[in-house]
């Protein structure tokens, strides 16, 4: 069993920067797929970002802004949010899965979820 905690998470404004931590324990997690999802009132959960088998992957519309990474001895992995925009306000959720295959983006592939970390951005 993984247990993942989401903090970092915060009422910022438009423009600046914020770090999200995810904190796995339960399980070692050098060998999982890794990802942040996010769900904005009334919509659906999207993909943001992944880490698997040593690839990232970036949804469109935080490539370049946006940054994963993880470190494995603290079994802890990071979004890294610049510039942050009007649009980006979320509960933002990290997963994990022990299959490197585990499609990145889809989050119906992953087996265990935190329970989100809320971020609101005001212009």
């Amino acid at each position: 069993q993984v247990q993942l905690v989401e903090s970092g998470g915060g009422a910022v404004q438009a423009g600046v920067s914020l770090r999200l931590s995810c904190a796995a324990s339960g399980r070692t997690f050098i060998t999982y797929a890794m990802g942040w999802f996010r769900q904005a009132p009334g919509k659906e959960r999207e993909f943001v970002a992944s880490w698997s088998g040593g690839f990232t992957y970036y949804a469109d519309n935080v490539k370049g802004r946006f940054t994963i990474s993880r470190e494995n001895a603290k079994n802890t992995m990071y979004l890294q949010m610049n510039s942050l925009k009007p649009e980006d306000p979320a509960v933002y959720y990290c997963a994990a899965s022990p299959n490197l295959n585990t499609p990145p983006r889809v989050g119906g592939a992953y087996d265990y979820w935190g329970q989100g970390t809320e971020v609101t951005v005001s212009s």
